[in-house]
């Protein structure tokens, strides 16, 4: 420090500051200093990429994924229930039909029998054996319902198929644009259980039916009703129209088509739930 000229006070001077440039305003690049700091930016994103990669890589491998592996395992879960459910909550012992029968009146249906597992060599027509072979045969399980007034006997079916989710949706497909659920020549057969109001409900007692193919599990819901006094219906008639408050079918005027709709609709309802608790407990 020196004093300045005519104050007696100390001068100061500071030394050029290291990264400035006396012709310019702007800062020098100094590459002893950014290279370092690059390489730091750059180490910073191959991390965070690691991190990414790996945590998906993981997820794959361990099945974590929530898009199709979740509707896979829903899937699996739905082809296995005919060997771990039990019978009554698949086919509950008394179903209630709430605005169910014509006109919205409500319906109560009691359970009369249940077939054992078997396979489909007899439980179809043979036109319906060959429509429904594309998917495959694994269990066949069935049970007869009888209405509170004694008159009706329905058969109620679950056909678990060996069929992967895109075959059972070509199924479905096929079944409604060509009106496979609708001929009366592709009816499901019933099962009359010897001993019961059911005894006499053969092929040609079969008045009205439904058949549904579900695109999201392997399964194939049906449902025949009929009067149960064993009389012959000349002229069945599916359960869609059947239910048309125009048709005067006898079936339709007995609430037959009703009868098998009906039954089928909270079968299928309960398995659903079914499938739902069963998949969120595993």
């Amino acid at each position: 420090m020196t004093p300045g000229p005519g104050t007696g006070r100390p001068f100061v001077t500071f030394a050029r500051p290291a990264l400035y440039d006396d012709s310019t305003t702007r800062l020098r690049p100094v590459r002893s200093w950014a290279r370092p700091k690059a390489v730091a930016a750059a180490a910073c994103v191959v991390l965070g990429l690691g991190l990414i990669g790996g945590a998906a890589t993981g997820s794959w491998l361990t099945g974590e994924a929530e898009g199709a592996g979740g509707t896979q395992s829903a899937y699996a879960v739905a082809g296995e229930l005919w060997h771990s459910v039990p019978v009554d909550r698949l086919f509950p012992v008394t179903i209630k039909g709430e605005g169910a029968g014509p006109g919205g009146a409500d319906r109560t249906w009691t359970r009369i029998a249940v077939a054992p597992d078997s396979g489909c060599k007899t439980a179809f027509d043979p036109l319906l054996r060959k429509a429904l072979a594309p998917a495959g045969c694994l269990r066949l399980l069935r049970a007869t319902y009888t209405d509170a007034t004694r008159s009706h006997v329905t058969t109620v079916g679950l056909l678990f198929t060996k069929a992967d989710a895109e075959a059972m949706r070509s199924l479905r497909t096929r079944f409604t644009e060509e009106g496979l659920d609708r001929r009366a020549d592709l009816m499901p057969r019933p099962y009359a259980a010897k001993g019961t109001l059911a005894a006499d409900f053969g092929d040609a007692q079969r008045a009205s039916w439904t058949v549904s193919v579900l695109p999201d599990a392997p399964v194939v819901a049906f449902a025949v009703s009929g009067f149960a006094d064993g009389r012959t219906v000349t002229e069945p008639e599916p359960a869609e129209e059947a239910m048309k408050t125009s048709a005067t079918s006898a079936p339709a005027q007995a609430g037959l088509g009703n009868e098998a709709k009906g039954i089928a609709d909270r079968v299928e309802r309960g398995l659903r739930k079914t499938i739902a608790a069963t998949e969120k407990s595993s």
